[in-house]
């Protein structure tokens, strides 16, 4: 997804290095892919894939967007980055980072969120050493 979101253009040539790259990182061949409608997903597909079934409808791609919406949101507040390379790699630091501090509240009660993130305050407080700056209050 965050090919998508940093690329400059999304015509074939992109599509077809998105696809060849996720079949890189897998390493296992798809049974089915499932995009949206645009045409440079069917037409790259056709070049990288074409022994696996492609569906492209208004409703299949929803569980696979849903999926990213974290992702989305990121990109959605990163809008001022002066380039798709900077963007690009503030984004990996970031998305090893981003989910130390949001820990799945809807599985917690709150006495144990707080409980929970105050650990994990403490444990970047330690880790960058922002525990011994005095503080300016």
């Amino acid at each position: 997804m965050l090919d998508i979101l940093v690329q400059g253009r999304r015509d074939k040539a992109a599509a077809r290095r998105f696809f060849r790259r996720l079949l890189k990182t897998t390493r296992a061949v798809p049974r089915v892919v499932v995009t949206d409608k645009l045409r440079s997903h069917g037409a790259a597909h056709r070049e990288v894939v074409p022994s696996v079934e492609h569906r492209c409808h208004k409703g299949l791609n929803d569980r696979a967007g849903n999926s990213h919406q974290p992702t989305r949101q990121r990109g959605r507040a990163m809008k001022g980055f002066r380039s798709v390379g900077a963007a690009q790699r503030f984004l990996a630091v970031f998305g090893g980072i981003s989910p130390h501090f949001r820990p799945r509240r809807h599985l917690m009660t709150a006495s144990n969120y707080h409980a929970e993130m105050t650990v994990r305050f403490a444990i970047r407080d330690r880790i960058t050493g922002a525990a011994n700056l005095p503080t300016t209050a």
